[in-house]
């Protein structure tokens, strides 16, 4: 049985026709230095600009088997998965041709012909099985999330069984950290791997970039480009000047308030609505978080329509929960606490705090109500929503400490926060199930709060034994009004992701998954 996908509809909205005034800088590490070498003559090369491949992002490299590498070895054109997503988030075979689901725990999946490693090795189901086994026993989510039982090869047939149903299990193979790579080539110290897509890595360097070649035997058709240059750069300023001066020929991740720079020729600008979200996680560790009425007045202080409209440009969407309204169970179907700095105040004093000595925050017992919120540089919109937080808690008498820093991991395990900040595509696979298992569950490996409810718990065990699409929206639907009405999460906005292509760029494409980026048809005349 073969599920039909939640997403409804993608829309692709314009770009905001106003530019904000001055060009935002982010902060981080400097990039790699190009390379000095002269290009060969009829050698195409390309340089790309992107914030996102560094440890801070949790893409150290580009070993999908590492946390959430699998992003960069998509991206970057390294590996493929057996399935992947359509523009309106449909699976389709990739690696695969077809699948059949023979029962509630076992798939047969096909693989495709002729398709070969960059190792030389031919892809069949033993290498697919030797992958998925070394998968499900290192990496931090696999496991929980395949619940495989027993992988059988044969040829080119594939037989998964599971220990119980998996509904999502398609979606889940089409996760980045499903990439297929050669494991009998192995992984490099550095975190290299041998994949099955179009450009192999030569050079893989951490919190700088990595260097690509075309796969000559590419089996889709001979990559368009010989080289290309992948440079992290984290400062806006720098990655601005970089595309304007023609040292880069695309980019991803430019401050909004530089996009309007691009959007005439000979520049083209690629963007689409994806289901990356801003938001706040609470840490029911903090005792004064642990009360109802507080952790409400602050998201009721959340000024998601400003912080979209003003510092995102227009550049996305303000957010009710995880998923955008574009989604069956996104943000049309549920309610969240809305901006009312007068109702939070109010809250507040229900709970306790007001402003006993008439500094402007509020106070109980003798002690100011700070709370610490963590977050990280390496998405431009988190400091941004640091600073409009800040501000918008100071009007209701919270004085809110913003520790924006690339080690911020750091700060999570010790327990230094109160709020944690960050950035996530909560819906990757086009199902929902994908953001309740990573961050919401006991089980979950960024449930970074302690966050816990009997109620969604009880869902989740029903989300994960239901194959029918409109069950799975519906439990969705009530599984983040739980998160909502608990206030444990307060979601800011959804991001509307934009690629920047130079003079004689083809190719580089914005998609809602937000990590199919440099493909075989990415060319440069």
């Amino acid at each position: 049985m073969k599920r039909r996908n939640l997403w409804k509809t993608v829309r692709v909205p314009l770009l905001a026709a106003a530019m904000a005034a001055g060009i935002l800088s982010g902060c981080g590490k400097d990039p790699a230095p190009a390379p000095d070498g002269k290009e060969a003559e009829g050698e195409k090369v390309f340089y790309y600009g992107d914030t996102t491949f560094n440890a801070e992002n949790d893409e150290s490299d580009v070993n999908p088997h590492n946390g959430y590498s699998g992003w960069a070895c998509i991206r970057y054109g390294i590996g493929e998965t057996l399935f992947k997503y359509s523009d309106a988030m449909e699976a389709e075979p990739w690696l695969a041709t077809e699948y059949t689901n023979v029962d509630e725990t076992t798939w047969e999946i096909t693989l495709r012909d002729g398709v070969t490693f960059t190792s030389g090795r031919a892809l069949d189901a033993q290498a697919v099985r030797e992958c998925l086994d070394h998968l499900t026993k290192v990496h931090e989510r696999a496991a929980g999330d395949l619940k495989i039982q027993e992988i059988t090869a044969d040829g080119q047939k594939l037989m998964i069984r599971t220990e119980v149903p998996v509904p999502a299990l398609i979606n889940y193979l089409a996760e980045p950290y499903g990439c297929i790579i050669d494991m009998e080539a192995g992984i490099t110290d550095d975190g290299n791997v041998t994949g099955t897509g179009p450009y192999r890595a030569t050079l893989v360097e951490t919190d700088k970039g990595l260097t690509l070649v075309k796969n000559e035997n590419y089996w889709d058709g001979m990559p368009r480009l010989d080289t290309i240059y992948v440079q992290t750069i984290s400062d806006g300023d720098t990655m601005t000047m970089a595309m304007q001066s023609g040292e880069l020929d695309g980019a991803y991740g430019l401050p909004y308030a530089s996009l309007p720079l691009f959007e005439s020729a000979p520049y083209t600008v690629s963007s689409c609505e994806t289901s990356r979200s801003f938001f706040g996680a609470m840490n029911y560790e903090t005792e004064a978080l642990q009360d109802a009425n507080v952790r409400r007045a602050i998201a009721g202080a959340i000024d998601k329509e400003g912080f979209t409209r003003v510092l995102m440009n227009g550049n996305g969407s303000p957010a009710v929960g995880p998923f955008p309204a574009s989604f069956a169970y996104g943000d049309d179907t549920v309610t969240a606490q809305p901006f009312d700095p007068e109702a939070s105040r109010a809250l507040l004093a229900e709970a306790g705090w007001t402003d006993t000595d008439g500094d402007g925050y509020v106070d109980r017992n003798g002690q100011k109500l700070t709370l610490r919120w963590l977050t990280y540089p390496s998405r431009q919109e988190l400091p941004l929503l640091a600073e409009s937080a800040q501000a918008t808690m100071k009007e209701i008498g919270i004085d809110l400490q913003v520790n924006c820093t690339a080690n911020h991991l750091d700060f999570i395990d010790s327990g230094d926060w109160d709020i944690y900040a960050s950035a996530f595509v909560t819906a990757p696979t086009g199902d929902p199930e994908f953001f309740f298992t990573t961050h919401c569950l006991d089980a979950s490996s960024k449930n970074r709060g302690n966050y816990h409810s009997d109620e969604l718990e009880a869902l989740e065990e029903q989300m994960s034994r239901t194959f029918d699409a409109e069950e799975r929206a519906e439990l969705a639907t009530r599984m983040t009004q739980v998160l909502l009405n608990d206030n444990s999460f307060v979601f800011a906005s959804h991001l509307r992701m934009s690629m920047v292509s130079g003079e004689g760029v083809t190719g580089l494409v914005a998609h809602p998954c937000d990590y199919y980026e440099i493909t075989a048809d990415l060319d440069k005349n």
